[in-house]
Formats: structure tokens, sequence, C-alpha cells
């Protein structure tokens, strides 16, 4: 196996992919600024994986310095890229600070691989390139016409790798997922946002017996007036990552995959399910829409499934939404808690 650095491991998502590389037999470099991750993941990641070296190093990827040092010190042989903004209501506000950090910050990282004769890449993209979807479900052929600046930053990179391969060898795997949700199902790791934006916490918090959610739009031109969203469990996100980092390894090109279970969710549905999982009532107001929200997006996987050879085991949301609601019940002030045993 190889050693793979991490930005932005210590993140949601970023710590299950860590947790399934070193599962699968790789060594980490976890690189993360800290400003959304946790170093408890990274340390609880590395205490349950004994046979491999797991390790955080703090930094920033707009530190082309930093980023060569650790390159240079790991002697890493692929990058996975998470660091990133990552919420579209924020992006419509400060576009500056999703400009700088998800394309300066990724495009530094790549001159930083380049500089160190590392050039294969696992990038962390989005279902928000495509927009407002001409078709459901939406495959790789789609139209890609984000609405918003977090797509547009994404987006941009996507098309800067394609130069950047040609140009200097970085063969890359975009992976453009759609809603992750869950948690570990062994309940070592999990979501913790401060603050939080996702809708599954929202409503585990809600159900919890803290505010009500505010649920944005119920005016939508869907079945119950509410967006549709495909929720994709983090742990199936995370086995991807790994799936497309080992067909590069293997030499497979460069290329992009949609990543989601197929089934479309309304945010209504999705308050249901927690519902069913907690046995409580979802309190919760309708509000206005969120500006760069479209109102559906449904995966097609089937590229992923068949060149990858990947496929979501987590398919019912009753399945996602319960390993969430153990999460939250046993880490009920998130990392910073620790960890309740019920």
């Amino acid at each position: 196996m190889s050693t793979v650095l991490v930005t932005g491991g210590a993140g949601y998502i970023g710590s299950h992919a860590v947790l399934a590389l070193a599962a699968a037999g790789d060594d980490v470099v976890v690189y993360d600024n800290l400003s959304a991750g946790h170093p408890e993941a990274i340390a609880r990641i590395a205490e349950a994986c004994p046979a491999r070296s797991v390790t955080l190093v703090r930094g920033d990827v707009l530190d082309a310095r930093a980023l060569s040092d650790t390159l240079q010190r790991s002697r890493a042989s692929a990058v996975m890229h998470f660091a990133a903004k990552l919420s579209v209501g924020e992006s419509m506000r400060d576009p500056l600070g999703y400009y700088r950090t998800n394309v300066m910050g990724t495009l530094t990282l790549l001159e930083t691989m380049v500089a160190a004769d590392v050039r294969t890449f696992v990038f962390s993209s989005t279902a928000a390139t495509f927009g407002e979807p001409e078709r459901i479900p939406i495959d790789e052929t789609h139209p890609q016409r984000p609405i918003n600046p977090y797509g547009e930053t994404k987006l941009t990179i996507e098309h800067a790798l394609g130069h950047i391969d040609r140009a200097l060898g970085v063969r890359a795997v975009a992976l453009r997922y759609f809603n992750a949700a869950g948690a570990d199902p062994g309940g070592l790791i999990g979501e913790d946002h401060d603050p939080e934006l996702h809708l599954i916490p929202l409503a585990i918090r809600a159900a919890q017996g803290g505010s009500p959610l505010t649920v944005f739009g119920g005016d939508y031109p869907t079945p119950d007036g509410t967006c549709i969203r495909d929720f994709i469990h983090v742990t199936d996100l995370a086995a991807a990552h790994v799936a497309a980092l080992r067909a590069l390894e293997g030499g497979a090109p460069s290329s992009a995959y949609n990543l989601g279970n197929g089934d479309g969710i309304s945010v209504n549905e999705l308050l249901e399910s927690v519902r069913r999982v907690s046995g409580r009532p979802v309190p919760h107001v309708i509000g206005p829409r969120r500006e760069g929200d479209p109102a559906r997006l449904v995966a097609s996987s089937g590229r992923a499934q068949r060149e990858l050879g990947w496929t979501p085991r987590f398919h019912r949301l009753d399945t996602i939404v319960e390993t969430a609601w153990r999460w939250h019940e046993r880490q009920p002030h998130g990392y910073r808690g620790g960890l309740e045993s019920h």
C-alpha cells in the first residue's frame, strides 16, 4: 500500500476517508488547518488502527511552504483533497473567500504536488456543479451550470484538472457527491460542525429538544413542496475515495464520477425518517427558500459502479439516519464532549 496525504482529513467526510484508508492498509498524513476539523477524530482513528501510521499536521492549503515540507517529509505518493469551504448559502455572501480557499488553495496544492513529483489526485467535488438539473437522475453527461459560487469554485478546479493532466501528468479523479449523511457505523467518528449547517444533525438536535429546525422553502415544484435530495452515507463516500485511488494507482486515466444512492428524498420525508428512528417528533418551521438551492438533486452513480467497482452499502434512509442518531446520542456535545456510553 502507500502513504496518502489527506487535506481536510480532520473534517466530516475527510475523517471517514482517513478511517477507510487506514482500514485498507494505507498510512495517512492528515493536513488540516482545524478551522472545521477535529484532532480528536484523527486520534481515535490512530488508536483504532495501530498497524498503520495516521498522523496530523496542522497547516493551510494556501501555505505553499508548509504543504511542500509536508509532502517531502511524508513521501506521500497520492493526495486526497477535502480542504474547502462548502456552504452554498455562505458562498453567496462570501464569494471571495470561496474562490480564495477552493480555487487558490487547490491550485497551490497542485503546484506543490508537481514540484514533489506526486501525480495522483482524488478531488472532492460536488453535485453543486450541475446547478438546476435538466433531467433526473443526473449522470456525468449532464451539463454543468452551477448557480452558486460554491459550485463554480469546484467546477473551476474540475476544468483545471484536465489541463494539468495533459500538460503535467497529474492524473485525477473528481468525485461529485450529493448529500453526505450518517456516521461511522461503529460509532468511532461522526459529524460535528460549528455552526452546524447540515439537515440531518439539525433535525436530530430539534428532536432531542433543541431549537426547532427551519426548513428552507415549502413551495418548491415537488410533491410536498420541499427540496428533494439524494442522501449518501459518508462511509460509502469514503469507500468510493479509496476505490478511486486504487483505480489511479492501477493506471486508470483521469475521470469524474457522480456519487449518490439514486433515491430522491424530500426534506419532509427526511424529517419523518428522523421521527421513526428516534421515536420523537422533529419540531420545525417553514422559512424562505435559500438563494442558490435547486429544487431537485438526485444522482446516477452507474459509471462509478461500473468503472470503480463501487456499490453503496447503506441504501435505506432509516439506516443512514440511525447511524447519525446513534452518534449524536453518544456525543451530545460533539467531539469536545467525549464519547458517552449508553
